[in-house]
C-alpha cells in the first residue's frame, strides 16, 4: 500500500479544510514546496497537491507553486483541483505531473476521459468523492446522482484503472475512514482503489490496508501530529 501525503494550497499556504468548507480552514504553512520536500524525506511514495483555489473557483490560481512542487521533488506528483479542460491535463502532463485527478470534468464530459485515456490510461485517476454513496462533483457541491460503482463500472469500460474514493463526510474530521463504502469498491473491481478521508490512527491505516485498498492518503492526521508517514510506511 503506497503512503501519499495530501499538500492542499489555498492562498499560496499549506492548509486543510473541513468537509471541503473553505470557512472551516487551518493553515499549517505558507511554503507547500518545502512542506512537499518535508513529506519526501519522510519517505512519502507519492504526494497529492491540490489547488484549492481552483476546485473552489475562487478567482485566484497556485499553478506556478504545483509546478515547483513537481521540480523539488524527486517522487511522484499527482494533481487535483479544478482541472476542467483537456489542454489543462495536457499541461499538468508536460510539467511532469505523474497523474492527474479528475471529477468535474469526468462527469461532466465523459468524452474528454475518453479521449485522454487512449494514451494516457495510466496517467489519470477519476475521482469518486462520495456522500451518502453518491458522487459528487464543483467541489462536492453538486451530487452526479450516480452512485460509486456505477461510477466505477462507466469509467473502467473507458480503460481507467485508478480511483480516488474521498468520502466527503469524514474529510478532516479524523473519524475513520468508510471502511463499508472502500470495502465495496474493492469487492467490486480489480482497479486500485485509494484511500482517503477520515484516517487518523495507525489502526484506520491497517484497516484500509487489511481491505486491499493499494493506497492510502493522509492530510490532518500528518499535519496534527497524530500519525507520521514512517509509522504508515511500516505497516504498508
Amino acid at each position: 500500500m503506497r503512503v501519499i501525503p495530501a499538500v492542499d494550497i489555498m492562498d499560496g499556504n499549506v492548509v486543510r479544510l473541513v468537509k471541503g468548507n473553505p470557512a472551516d480552514k487551518v493553515i499549517y504553512g505558507n511554503d507547500p514546496i518545502e512542506t512537499a520536500k518535508k513529506w519526501e524525506r519522510a519517505g512519502a511514495d507519492m504526494l497529492h497537491v491540490v489547488d484549492l483555489d481552483a476546485t473552489l473557483r475562487t478567482g485566484r490560481n497556485n499553478s506556478e507553486i504545483v509546478s515547483r512542487i513537481i521540480d523539488a521533488v524527486n517522487i511522484p506528483v499527482e494533481v487535483a483541483g479544478g482541472i476542467r479542460s483537456v489542454p489543462a491535463v495536457k499541461e499538468m502532463f508536460h510539467k511532469n505531473a505523474a497523474r492527474v485527478v479528475l471529477g468535474t470534468m469526468a462527469y461532466k464530459n465523459p468524452d474528454s476521459v475518453r479521449q485522454l485515456a487512449k494514451k494516457n490510461r495510466n496517467k489519470i485517476v477519476i475521482s469518486l468523492d462520495q456522500n451518502n454513496g453518491m458522487v459528487m462533483i464543483d467541489g462536492w457541491r453538486e451530487t452526479t446522482g450516480s452512485g460509486v460503482i456505477d461510477s466505477m463500472r462507466f469509467f473502467m469500460n473507458m480503460g481507467i484503472k485508478e480511483f480516488l474514493l474521498t468520502s466527503v463526510d469524514r474529510d478532516g474530521m479524523m473519524n475513520g475512514p468508510d471502511i463499508t463504502v472502500l470495502s465495496s469498491a474493492v469487492s467490486f473491481t480489480s482497479a486500485n482503489i485509494i484511500a482517503s478521508g477520515g484516517i487518523s490512527s495507525i489502526e484506520d491505516a491497517i484497516r484500509v490496508r487489511n481491505i486491499g485498498c493499494s493506497a492510502v492518503i493522509l492530510g490532518k492526521a500528518l499535519y496534527e501530529d497524530k500519525l507520521s508517514v514512517e509509522r504508515v510506511k511500516a505497516i504498508s
